[in-house]
């Protein structure tokens, strides 16, 4: 389906108020799901992520082909990602008029093509470690702050938002060096939606390719 001039307008205008909204609320992000649950602690949350940067360490330090990383890295994302959520916030306000098979198959794309970019990323950490070094609440997540320490290089953060809106503990964005994940890939998906008139489908197969 193509979208009209006005559309790209009214999406571009909707993508740029709420990424105002989240900056100012330091990336407290709506994201659809279950109300929180205040059972979740901070405690919880930190050792989801000490789970989490541990097989990180694993991979990066397996001295494996990239191929073999890549795709175990798609399973770390898989198994402690929130990856609909973060689907369909990448998506935005076009989710709503996608149809159920439209946001599965997005989702599936999705989360290769996003599982595959963060860990070429994270193959550059190789012979390198990331360490957990604070957890506290932020309203209704958790932030999770880890210190990345390289050979030859300053140590940098990488951070993490834990929240169990889904049902359980998975954290639902990464700050990397200070470069928002959720907001980067929300301005990503849309510039690639608008260079296809708004055709979710060749979004999915342009998903797919760059995968």
């Amino acid at each position: 389906m193509k979208s009209t001039v006005n559309e790209q307008i009214t999406r571009r205008a909707a993508l740029k108020g709420i990424c105002a909204r989240t900056f100012a609320l330091g990336g407290a992000l709506a994201i659809p799901g279950p109300a929180f649950a205040a059972e979740l602690t901070t405690e919880e949350a930190r050792r989801l992520v000490d789970r989490l940067v541990g097989e990180i360490n694993q991979v990066i330090n397996s001295g494996k082909p990239e191929e073999w990383m890549l795709r175990e890295f798609e399973k770390i994302f898989a198994k402690y990602a929130d990856v609909p959520a973060i689907a369909r916030y990448a998506l935005g306000v076009d989710a709503r008029r996608a149809s159920k098979q439209q946001l599965r198959e997005f989702t599936k794309a999705f989360q290769r093509y996003i599982s595959r970019k963060y860990g070429r990323r994270f193959r550059e950490f190789i012979g390198g470690r990331i360490e957990v070094k604070r957890a506290r609440k932020l309203k209704k997540f958790y932030e999770i702050k880890t210190i990345t320490k390289l050979r030859g290089q300053e140590p940098f953060e990488v951070v993490f938002h834990v929240s169990d809106r889904s049902g359980k503990p998975l954290f639902f964005n990464i700050f990397i060096e200070g470069i928002n994940m959720l907001l980067s890939e929300r301005e990503e998906i849309q510039a690639m939606l608008d260079r296809h008139g708004g055709d979710i489908d060749a979004l999915i197969r342009d998903l797919k390719k760059a995968a």
